[in-house]
């Protein structure tokens, strides 16, 4: 996801996308809520997965499920048109708390700490949490003004198939080794003053996008 500084300005609407997705979803105030961002190309029954550990282990009140326009960090020659993913993304979920939301492609936002930064200034009073992956962990540095990310919101990493150990020999997961919390206590995270993580344990789905799409251009 990594989004710029011009995220109080809404841009020209993306074609096709209905406009309910480019807006933020509502919240109340004291809700605790999970912010899993991605470009979900394509979304699979994995990010499902991720997304029912969080709900579940952080006792989530919502989920937002934030299809990107797209990842600075990878190729967009493979990229999938918005209207595509977010429609995909839609048919992975049926908990009715989760809900699907591009409002970063209804807003002149490009890296995920802006993204951060928005959603704060526009909902006082809601307890936030980013939701990741623990492949995402391993080059979590990399990302524009990841310090800012993990002082700015509580962090909850989710166990991914061959990145378990990501946790322990990332950058991060070093530099904010203090500021790990133990995953018995995720319930309280989005409550909690960042610096503040966890790293939840739980079933783990092989699925991922790149390979689903080396599938698919193998069976052309």
């Amino acid at each position: 996801m990594q989004q710029s500084d011009e995220n109080s300005t809404i841009s020209t609407p993306t074609p096709s996308v209905p406009a309910r997705y480019l807006r933020m979803p509502h919240v109340e105030r004291g809700m605790a809520v999970g912010l899993f961002g991605g470009s979900f190309n394509p979304p699979h029954a994995g990010h499902a997965l991720v997304a029912e550990i969080a709900m579940r282990r952080l006792r989530l009140d919502q989920l937002w499920w934030i299809v990107t326009p797209g990842n600075p960090l990878k190729s967009h020659r493979e990229l999938a048109p918005l209207a595509e993913r977010i429609a995909l993304s839609e048919k992975c979920t049926t908990d009715p708390r989760v809900k699907v939301t591009a409002f970063e492609a209804g807003h002149r936002v490009r890296f995920t700490a802006d993204t951060i930064k928005l959603v704060q200034a526009r909902n006082h009073g809601v307890n936030f949490v980013w939701i990741m992956g623990a492949d995402s962990l391993r080059d979590f540095h990399r990302w524009e003004r990841w310090r800012d990310i993990a002082q700015s919101m509580p962090i909850a990493v989710i166990d991914r198939p061959g990145a378990t150990l990501a946790f322990l020999s990332s950058t991060m997961a070093k530099t904010f080794d203090h500021a790990r919390i133990d995953e018995d206590d995720a319930p309280i995270l989005a409550r909690s003053k960042p610096p503040a993580w966890t790293f939840i344990h739980g079933p783990r789905s092989p699925l991922s996008s790149t390979a689903i799409r080396n599938a698919a251009k193998g069976a052309q």
